[in-house]
């Protein structure tokens, strides 16, 4: 992937005698331990990360763990007291006033939590804003500000003002906004937390649906881990200024980096998150190109099941045999599978979310077959697998 931004060393320390609490911070000192010495706040401490061109990059963490610093030194609404952010490879902190203005109207834009509309303009005109101020003449930003309007499904709100929209209508301007400058890099400071759980989910669904098409490179701050684990494409976690933990929304849930990171994921629905990959195991399979009755028998005794899967010599998945029915045509002396091969097997792919197909996971009496777009069986889905994982219990994975 290509990378986009850079992030080295980012550290922001407020207050008084920032000299010394550099030093502390250089030498390893904790949040607590500068408060503590010298009267300083640390609100960010060394952090370093990079986000790839066009993935949604969460940053998230309790209040005062430093995650909306950090948004706003990458801009450099807030300035650093040391570290480097880098765009394309080019250095923020070395940035002239008017350096920076452009980079900020051309790469970046930002879309706050409490909307940030201008009450006395129209959708239209909020939306134009930015292109506004970068001297756009008035017919083409208004028609790029309907484009992104229309993105959005703001289509027909052009003249209306703020206060005659709801929450969630007014945060859907702020990211057409956004949207008509182009810019490459999406800043998202709890843009939807305002939000009411319903709008919120709503929002989510927009960002992920626009994503598909536009592939902007977005950073976005949450103090929410569903909202981070259903949005994000990888998460960052802080805690008291600094970096814990980095990783996609699995190696969060399965590889929590230290206590606090397995706190924090005490209570997600993990249903969300998991997918049919993450619950399936090995299943016992049997080849119904070369193996017959008496090798699918010998299959199920071995394993102390009652039923084996059945696949091809391309290991495509076919159905699945049970006891009865072997028995039956080994007593007839029948050497082929295929009369009591069952072929009505329920089937999902690997990226199919588990929340979609519990229901009929819990329905079903026979195991769910995971396959592929050719038809190769990968594994199996059984109950017992499926609550493990919600558990947060370890699951075999089929290999």
């Amino acid at each position: 992937m290509t990378e986009k931004l850079k992030v080295q060393n980012l550290t922001k320390i407020f207050g008084r005698r920032i000299q010394k609490a550099q030093e502390l911070v250089k030498a390893g000192k904790s949040k607590a331990e500068i408060l503590n010495s010298v009267g300083a706040t640390v609100g960010v401490n060394n952090a370093s990360f990079n986000v790839n061109d066009g993935e949604i990059f969460v940053i998230m963490g309790l209040s005062g763990s430093g995650k909306s610093t950090i948004i706003r030194m990458i801009n450099r609404l807030i300035e650093p007291t040391f570290g480097k952010i880098f765009i394309d490879g080019q250095d923020l902190t070395k940035l002239d006033k008017k350096e920076l203005l452009s980079v900020r109207r051309k790469k970046m834009s930002m879309v706050f939590q409490n909307f940030a509309l201008f009450p006395n303009r129209t959708i239209i005109e909020n939306t134009a804003y930015g292109l506004e101020i970068q001297g756009v003449d008035k017919d083409a930003r208004h028609k790029k500000a309907h484009e992104a309007l229309e993105l959005v499904g703001l289509h027909g709100y052009d003249d209306q003002y703020p206060t005659q929209l709801s929450g969630g209508m007014q945060q859907r301007v702020g990211l057409a906004r956004a949207l008509a400058n182009n810019s490459e890099i999406l800043l998202m400071d709890e843009a939807f937390s305002a939000l009411d759980p319903l709008n919120r989910k709503d929002m989510q669904d927009e960002l992920l649906d626009l994503q598909e098409n536009l592939h902007k490179t977005i950073v976005f701050i949450s103090h929410d881990l569903n909202e981070a684990l259903r949005i994000g494409d990888r998460i960052m976690i802080m805690k008291d200024g600094e970096v814990v933990q980095i990783g996609t929304p699995e190696e969060i849930l399965t590889q929590p980096a230290d206590d606090y990171v397995e706190r924090f994921i005490e209570d997600v629905d993990r249903t969300k998150v998991l997918t049919a990959s993450n619950v399936m195991i090995r299943p016992n399979i049997v080849n119904i190109d070369k193996d017959g009755p008496r090798i699918a028998m010998r299959r199920m005794l071995e394993n102390e099941i009652s039923s084996v899967y059945v696949v091809n010599n391309k290991r495509q998945f076919i159905g699945i045999v049970d006891a009865s029915h072997v028995m039956d045509l080994i007593r007839k002396k029948i050497t082929k599978l295929d009369s009591v091969v069952q072929r009505d097997v329920p089937t999902t792919s690997p990226d199919t979310p588990i929340t979609t197909i519990m229901e009929k996971i819990s329905e079903t009496s026979i195991p769910f077959a995971v396959v592929d777009d050719q038809r190769h069986l990968l594994g199996i889905i059984i109950r017992g697998a499926v609550l493990g994982a919600i558990s947060g219990n370890e699951v075999n994975v089929s290999d």
